[in-house]
């Protein structure tokens, strides 16, 4: 299958990604997406009134996100654009994306902006009153810490998800840490020449605004917070959980960010491509779940349903993608489907870089892109897995746009 909307080649960007409490952690994520977008619109010649439709992703609420997109369009100079707010904790990104390939499939739009934020710094504590419980008293949450530690439906945290995936599949501490030193040494190749690579998407030195956005306060020169492993550094690593595998250099870290792309007709595509001759399509998604408590491995047949609806098997892939919260997930994913796990995630991914939710994904495919196009070409996956065990999938080819 081939979807009729295309991604304009150029038509996309992302801020770097800083760990939490860093320098974003004190700005409004819609806002502060908001402001990019306009700046990164701005760079590429876009007029934000041509968009007409639009999805939003978030998946840690801040003040007046009962607004949602139409709030961030207006605030960017699109004020046609309206449309959906969604949230599917780390698959929002492909969700969003799925949705703006829809409307521009229907009809019902002709150029459609995808954008994604969260901070997972500073979230809100929410209170629940409860009038009919014994004094009146209601019950409270804490957005981000309580569902990183907590699924409602099993009661287990998310770390306990990639123990049991692990126990399930033999993985061991070792073998994660050898995938984590790789995954920096493939992220390593994204900060050369100047951090050439992220420079193709994202504005480098990035100016980091006040929370009123009225100033610039910091400059980052990339993705903040990223921590530089050695072989001995995580072998003394013990594992958090008693007579579990995973330590703390086996897993991403919590982060903030933002990062969007645009989706239109093909026609209009060459007109807001960086490189006309360049053509992003859309050939397939997929979505899954896996047994409850089991999340890693939902990546599998998630990746199995795009690339079903593409036509296309794993040997077809030249670049997999794949969100990594845990090292466990790429260790699994590879042994199933055949992908090659070392050659899995060039660049960076979201094991590195961080984990802001419904952005990270989003950054993903626009890597995926950037790194099929260096290549000349090619098809290729993404797939991520979320809260609640279920995970979405891409396959997308970037190639000639007169073929």
């Amino acid at each position: 299958m081939k979807y009729s909307a295309e991604i304009p080649y150029g038509a996309y960007w992302s801020t770097p990604f800083a760990r939490w409490q860093g320098s974003f952690s004190n700005l409004h994520s819609i806002e502060f997406a908001a402001h990019v977008a306009r700046h990164e619109l701005g760079r590429r010649n876009i007029d934000p009134a041509i968009l007409d439709y639009g999805v939003l992703g978030f998946s840690v609420p801040q003040k007046h996100a009962f607004y949602g997109l139409p709030w961030l369009t207006g605030l960017i100079g699109a004020p046609r654009a309206g449309g959906p707010t969604m949230m599917q904790a780390c698959a929002t990104g492909v969700r969003t994306l799925l949705a703006a390939v829809q409307e521009v499939d229907a009809g019902l739009a002709s150029v459609a902006l995808a954008i994604n934020c969260d901070r997972t710094s500073n979230g809100p504590h929410l209170y629940y009153p409860n009038p009919r419980a014994p004094g009146g008293t209601g019950s409270a949450e804490n957005w981000v810490m309580d569902n990183f530690g907590c699924d409602p439906l099993g009661g287990h945290s998310m770390l306990q998800t990639a123990e049991n995936v692990a126990a399930r599949h033999g993985v061991t501490t070792a073998q994660q840490h050898e995938i984590v030193l790789r995954r920096e040494q493939q992220y390593a190749q994204a900060l050369e020449n100047d951090a050439a690579f992220l420079k193709r998407f994202m504005s480098l030195p990035f100016d980091v605004p006040s929370a009123d956005f009225r100033k610039t306060v910091a400059t980052l020169d990339g993705d903040e917070g990223v921590v530089r492993s050695s072989a001995e550094s995580l072998a003394r690593l013990k594992p958090v959980a008693a007579g579990g595998t995973i330590t703390y250099g086996g897993q991403t870290h919590p982060a903030d960010g933002n990062a969007a792309i645009l989706v239109t007709t093909p026609e209009r595509a060459r007109e807001l491509s960086r490189d006309p001759a360049i053509a992003v399509r859309l050939h397939g998604f997929g979505l899954a779940r896996a047994e409850l408590a089991y999340m890693p491995e939902a990546t599998i047949p998630a990746a199995r349903n795009a690339l079903a609806q593409a036509g296309r098997g794993i040997a077809d892939i030249d670049a997999v993608k794949t969100h990594n919260p845990f090292a466990v997930n790429d260790l699994v994913f590879a042994r199933e489907t055949g992908a090659d796990l070392m050659r899995m995630n060039n660049y960076g991914c979201s094991l590195v870089w961080g984990h802001p939710q419904a952005p990270m994904g989003t950054r993903a495919i626009i890597e995926l892109i950037e790194e099929l196009a260096l290549r000349g070409g090619g098809f290729g996956l993404f797939s991520g897995c979320a809260a609640g065990d279920t995970a979405m999938a891409v396959v997308l080819e970037v190639g000639d746009a007169h073929a």
